[in-house]
């Protein structure tokens, strides 16, 4: 089993872990030296297990507002997912109809009158070559 070296709040300690989780310890205790550290600019000097016990705590307090933003979003999650599936069980909505005006019959008789009559005079009024 390792023996690893750690440094929180400027002290040393030497720690065993399972082989293959030395770089786990390394990080663990790098985030518990940052608290210790916080915890020393604010208080000062105070005993060792003091310092571990509140830096430890503030942790614990970090992880435990994690952990509730997590749950909370996988509640959010869930109820997206269950909105997902309440609208793809539901049937396809119905086609829009759009209505197009129907130009009358006499209106396109009318036209096509007027068309004929346009063509004949431009015929009179046109040479025939």
């Amino acid at each position: 089993m390792p023996q690893v070296e750690i440094t929180i709040g400027g002290r040393s300690f030497e720690v065993a872990c399972q082989t293959g989780e030395e770089q786990f310890l390394h990080s663990a205790a790098a985030m518990l030296d940052t608290e210790a550290a916080h915890l020393s600019g604010q208080i000062g000097r105070m005993p060792e297990a003091r310092m571990l016990l509140m830096a430890g705590l503030m942790l614990a307090d970090k992880t435990a507002g994690l952990e509730a933003k997590l749950e909370k979003s996988a509640t959010e999650f869930e109820e997206l997912r269950a909105r997902i599936a309440f609208l793809e069980a539901q049937p396809a909505p119905a086609p829009e109809r759009i209505e197009v005006p129907v130009v009358p019959a006499s209106v396109t008789e009318a036209l096509a009158e007027i068309a004929a009559r346009a063509e004949a005079l431009a015929d009179q009024v046109s040479p025939k070559t």
